[in-house]
């Protein structure tokens, strides 16, 4: 990608890879400009979130960003908080945040997943006001699903390696095994 084709992916979005009843929906902070460039989520180079998907064994192996269809054969899905691509989340305002958060809620109700897998704890705080949130399960439900709050596996988290990572999201998966097979929706 040039810079220019970055660019000139600023605000756009990126269709989410969701269906009703899914094992996992996971919550991206919002789409980087690679990811509204290519359509792919997750498609920054240096961004963990596939490998770490693989070595948490959600995915019998790692997939590409252009592959993230599959995703919905593991009853699994993605979505964002905020739906505008930008370079950085720094670039959303606490406005963004809390709308999406409104926006994700309604989109959880009406697709029930079990489980819903918020990316970066910091955008689940501000889009939920929930200042005392940490990495892990989360006390509320949004939607009627469980709540998980995952590092960020952006390469600019870098206090989080990918296999600290892995075991934090294999925490979830362990909890969403011990719910049992997936249900439909």
């Amino acid at each position: 990608m040039t810079p220019e084709e970055l660019q000139a992916a600023r605000d756009r979005t990126v269709p989410d890879v969701v269906a009703g009843g899914l094992r996992v929906l996971f919550c991206g902070i919002n789409p980087s400009l690679m990811t509204g460039a290519t359509g792919h989520h997750f498609a920054r180079p240096g961004n963990r979130f596939w490998p770490v998907l693989h070595r948490s064994g959600f995915t019998p192996r790692q997939l590409k960003p252009s592959e993230q269809g599959e995703l919905l054969d593991y009853g699994l899905g993605i979505t964002n908080v905020v739906a505008r691509a930008t370079a950085r989340a720094d670039e959303l305002s606490t406005e963004e945040f809390r709308a999406g958060g409104l926006i994700l809620a309604a989109k959880v109700e009406r697709l029930r997943p079990r489980w819903l897998a918020v990316v970066g704890v910091t955008a689940y705080r501000t889009a939920f006001d929930d200042r005392r949130a940490r990495i892990g399960p989360q006390d509320r439900t949004i939607g009627g699903a469980r709540v998980w709050a995952l590092p960020n596996p952006s390469g600019l988290n870098a206090h989080w390696t990918v296999q600290t990572m892995a075991e934090e999201y294999g925490r979830l998966r362990a909890a969403v095994d011990a719910d049992g097979p997936r249900h439909s929706g």
